[in-house]
């Protein structure tokens, strides 16, 4: 039985979109357009999400299905982007297992009881398909509603959920984090081994329910420098990707600031490398290897720098991503090099899409 023929029985809700500019570029083919979405296109910089979230909370808002697809749903009618990302968050596996955690506004994720010793460990709860039954509600509305737009799932990957855990909320400089990765490491890859067990559990989850692709965000690996990342944190993101094949679609690699770890990133066995904005393209192709798409990387501080400056980066990293191409990548999908900045301009957004597809 063929690999794809065993993913349409294990995966009975897979959509087939056979021309999606998106999938194509993501998995080595010609696309009929350069494929444009961005991380974050759904949320605060738009006013109808404000609307609809006005009195309801992050974490509430993950677990009520016809909410999350409305705001995932947002960007596409309004920007033309070639995929949806599912309305989520990192730590909404976490919050499904049981973790006491709450997202603050302004702050982030905030964990009650950080984790730092053995039996912290012990007690995290294990995540059951049954707890994310909501998001998987959401991505079934969303696949009827979504009609050719690919939608992308989502986790966060084992070492960001892990600062967070330790932490007890965000960080600048991972103190707990890395004590503990330096002077238990046995503590430390039981953590992160139960953290990849909730990722896995969460993302086949989403891949059960329809999704079209999915992204790892290790969005503070970054903060590792390659030796940490290759002993501490590459072992169990390789995990991911590996218990993920099976599903046969597109995954995605995304860590902020992580221009010297894109080789290592790389090695974890994911399609597509996301490029933060510190890094030229061709540089990244390079570093990452031949066989793999490219995904970035626009700074997302540009969109506030007024059009004419704006349309000479987008048409810089558009030429990036043809020398990419020439540089053995397989693929290049325009995006920012992080998220959409709440404050920018919705029009702004919509006008780098259009410019885009007209390259």
């Amino acid at each position: 039985m063929s690999a794809s023929s065993h993913s349409s029985l294990a995966y009975p809700h897979r959509r087939v979109l056979t021309d999606a500019p998106f999938l194509a570029a993501a998995t080595g083919r010609k696309p009929t357009r350069r494929p444009v979405w961005f991380m974050r296109q759904a949320g605060r910089s738009l006013p109808e999400y404000r609307k609809v979230r006005a009195d309801i909370g992050m974490l509430e808002s993950c677990f009520r299905p016809e909410l999350v697809c409305e705001i995932t749903m947002q960007p596409v009618r309004r920007h033309d982007v070639d995929a949806a990302i599912l309305f989520s968050d990192i730590v909404v596996p976490l919050k499904a297992a049981g973790v006491d955690l709450d997202i603050v506004a302004g702050r982030g994720p905030v964990v009650a009881e950080p984790i730092r010793t053995a039996a912290d460990v012990r007690n995290l709860p294990r995540l059951q398909p049954d707890e994310v039954a909501a998001v998987a509600e959401a991505i079934a509305l969303l696949t009827d509603e979504l009609g050719d737009v690919p939608l992308i799932g989502f986790a966060g990957a084992p070492f960001t959920l892990a600062s967070y855990l330790v932490e007890g909320g965000p960080s600048r400089n991972h103190v707990q984090t890395k004590a503990l990765m330096h002077s238990e490491p046995a503590v430390w890859h039981e953590l992160l081994g139960r953290l990849t067990d909730i990722a896995i559990v969460f993302l086949k989850a989403q891949a059960h329910a329809g999704v079209d692709a999915v992204q790892l965000f290790d969005s503070w690996a970054g903060a590792l420098s390659l030796a940490e990342y290759r002993e501490y944190v590459l072992p169990h993101s390789t995990r991911i990707f590996e218990e993920l094949a099976e599903a046969a679609l597109p995954r995605i690699h995304f860590g902020l600031g992580t221009g010297e770890l894109l080789g290592a990133m790389s090695e974890a066995g994911a399609d597509v490398v996301g490029v933060d904005f510190r890094i030229p393209l061709a540089e990244a192709a390079r570093r990452a290897g031949p066989g793999k798409a490219l995904q970035g990387n626009l700074d997302p501080a540009i969109l506030f720098a007024g059009w004419p400056a704006i349309e000479a980066e987008v048409r810089r990293i558009v030429r990036e991503g043809d020398a990419a191409l020439g540089s053995g990548a397989t693929g290049h999908i325009f995006n920012l090099g992080h998220g959409v900045l709440p404050e920018t301009d919705p029009g702004v957004i919509t006008r780098v899409v259009e410019l885009v597809h007209s390259l």
